[in-house]
């Protein structure tokens, strides 16, 4: 069993940035494909950004490319999603995920075995 814990989010005014982290209790992510989703207020859940277990290859939505990055440390006990260039449509409920997995990426969260419990991420304007 793979627990997961984000953290980061919080209250930014648009144009800010802010860095959200995913840790896995009690293990690393070496095996793992971990991809961010997220869901704002009266919407679907939906793909942000993904990585592979090697962090070699990474996939984002069209709406966060070129402002949000993915990575994870080296030991990858802790994945990443630095947002940049906030805007208020990016205000939602981020969630952390992981799926045992060796080469690839996922963009679709049914993909995924593993969930965070989600971190909150205002951005006001």
């Amino acid at each position: 069993q793979v627990q997961l814990v984000e953290s980061g989010g919080g209250l930014v005014q648009a144009g800010g940035s802010l860095r959200l982290s995913c840790a896995a209790s009690g293990r690393t992510f070496s095996n793992y494909a971990v991809g961010w989703f997220r869901r704002a207020p009266g919407k679907e859940r939906e793909f942000v950004a993904a990585i592979s277990s090697s962090g070699r290859s990474t996939s984002y939505a069209d709406s966060v490319k070129g402002r949000f990055t993915i990575s994870s440390d080296n030991g990858k006990i802790t994945a990443y999603l630095q947002m940049d260039s906030l805007s208020p449509e990016d205000t939602a409920v981020y969630y952390c995920a992981a799926k045992r997995a060796y080469f690839s990426v996922y963009q679709n969260s049914q993909s995924y075995d593993y969930w965070g419990q989600g971190t909150q991420v205002t951005v006001s304007s």
